[in-house]
């Protein structure tokens, strides 16, 4: 029988110089030399004032080494991360066998805020030295996750109000009830528990009424109409996925093509992603050359968006809703949806009578006029109709002809109260100047255009899947825009410093 060595996984003191642990060509190498000798970091150390008194802190460039690499493992959990810190040979390496407690590290990724950009810019300029930063095309996407926020604390002032009138409506309720039981005998436990109730009804009451009172306005959108807010966190949104409605922040990013570096990332709360296009463009206009191209998907398309792209004198391709429609290579794409039900009922259904259309009725333009499927003839109304930018003639049956006539199930959808059967035929578009979204339609629909807007799916997509499923983040844990921020702007980091990793940066 063979013999084997005995493999002791129990825990032993061994000898370990921590900085070997950080393996030349890893992200946590190129992590610790950005940090310790490229990033100026003084802009932390403002925060402290204990030179003279007070116990000594911990450098922000380990604390900053923490989160960042905690990041790249898809650990968010500052109690996460101190624990990691004991146990967790790389963690150790990074602080030197210095544990900070779970508070140090939430207060100081709370207290980011102002420095991360600045660091994020560092970044970025050390990657433009590397030249993995193009300049060819930039790809913006953006994707909306939830917040650390309710959504069922979600409403409009006066729906808080109705809220808050129902909870003193039950407490008055109960108080009555509780008088009632107080002649007779009731359970000291019942009693007891009933009273608490009313305490946390009456303070979830309280609690309403103080929120309508520091809050004496609702909310309102970019076009003046009045969105809900949030008691937990009045910055977030409620915003519409594939997957439901959430409550959260809607995380953009700006994707360079050469090596998919992330040159611009923001996080805002607003399902709105018409809105965040020009606030992107705006911050990263030092990066934009003539020769470059911007490009977004259908969610961020609005002609005023193109009439500013076109005065900023910037390169854009933005789809519209209709591009696939128009473009013959999704022409089979229904095929692939997915069913409502997985076991729908495949039996073919009653088929409908088919309806009279246009092509049934007989129309001369010469004579201007026009015959139904009966023979009889249609009496013009309209020779000079717009409907939905398009010249059209409109013809109508009269009611002596379509009341007895027998074709009237076959012609009318609802022959029992629609007296006489209407028909229009279009004869053409009307003629007004060439909008900004017609010139991007012709753009985008160009064998040229369809080429380079191709690059956009495989230029941001990774980018997203890199960040959503390598790195697990499918929440943010904070609260407020700017920590949301602060939180999205990390993660974007730790994408970017990979790059520099795997580009042999610091080696």
């Amino acid at each position: 029988m063979a013999r084997y060595k005995t493999i002791d996984t129990s825990p032993k003191f061994l000898p370990v110089v921590l900085s070997e642990q950080l393996l030349p060509g890893t992200f946590e190498h190129a992590l610790n030399h950005l940090l310790d000798h490229e990033l100026d970091l003084s802009g932390l150390d403002e925060r402290f004032r204990n030179d003279a008194t007070g116990a000594p802190a911990y450098p922000p460039a380990t604390l900053l080494k923490l989160i960042l690499f905690a990041y790249s493992r898809g650990i968010v959990s500052s109690r996460a991360i101190e624990r990691a810190c004991r146990e967790h040979v790389t963690f150790i390496a990074l602080c030197g066998d210095e544990a900070p407690h779970f508070t140090t590290l939430a207060a100081f990724i709370r207290e980011l805020q102002d420095e991360i950009a600045n660091v994020f810019t560092q970044v970025l300029f050390l990657c433009d030295a590397q030249g993995l930063i193009g300049r060819e095309m930039f790809a913006i996407d953006g994707v909306k996750l939830p917040s650390n926020a309710s959504k069922a604390k979600s409403g409009t002032r006066a729906e808080f109000a109705r809220e808050a009138g129902k909870i003193e409506g039950q407490v008055r309720k109960m108080l009555a009830r509780h008088r009632d039981h107080d002649a007779g005998a009731v359970e000291p436990d019942l009693k007891a528990k009933e009273v608490e109730r009313i305490k946390a009804l009456a303070r979830d009451a309280a609690q309403l009424r103080q929120w309508l009172k520091d809050h004496p306005s609702d909310r309102r959108g970019a076009k003046g109409s009045v969105r809900k807010s949030n008691r937990t966190d009045n910055e977030s949104a409620k915003m519409a996925t594939d997957k439901g409605v959430i409550q959260g922040y809607t995380g953009v990013a700006a994707v360079d093509s050469a090596h998919q570096i992330i040159v611009e990332a923001q996080a805002h709360g607003s399902g709105s992603e018409q809105a965040l296009l020009l606030p992107v463009v705006e911050a990263m206009r030092d990066l934009i050359e003539d020769a470059s191209l911007v490009t977004a998907d259908a969610g961020y398309h609005s002609e005023q968006n193109l009439e500013d792209l076109a005065q900023l004198n910037i390169d854009a391709l933005i789809a519209d809703n209709g591009m696939r429609a128009r473009d013959e290579r999704f022409a089979d794409r229904d095929k692939h949806k997915a069913k409502p039900d997985p076991l729908y009922d495949k039996t073919p259904g009653e088929k409908k009578t088919r309806l009279f259309g246009p092509q049934d009725f007989h129309h001369d333009e010469e004579s201007k006029t026009c015959i139904c499927p009966a023979g009889e003839f249609l009496y013009q109304n309209g020779s000079a109709v717009v409907i939905q930018g398009r010249e059209a003639v409109k013809f109508t049956g009269a009611k002596r002809v379509c009341g007895p006539c027998p074709l009237r199930d076959q012609c009318l959808r609802h022959p029992n109260r629609t007296p006489v059967r209407q028909v229009v035929f279009f004869t053409g578009k009307t003629r007004k100047p060439e909008s900004h979204t017609d010139r991007m339609k012709r753009r985008i629909d160009s064998e040229e255009g369809r080429r380079r807007y191709a690059q956009r799916f495989a230029t941001v997509e990774p980018v997203f899947a890199n960040i959503r499923h390598n790195k697990r983040l499918n929440r943010f844990t904070l609260r407020g825009r700017h920590k949301v921020d602060t939180q999205w702007k990390l993660f974007c980091l730790v994408h970017n410093i990979e790059k520099l990793a795997h580009h042999g940066y610091a080696q």
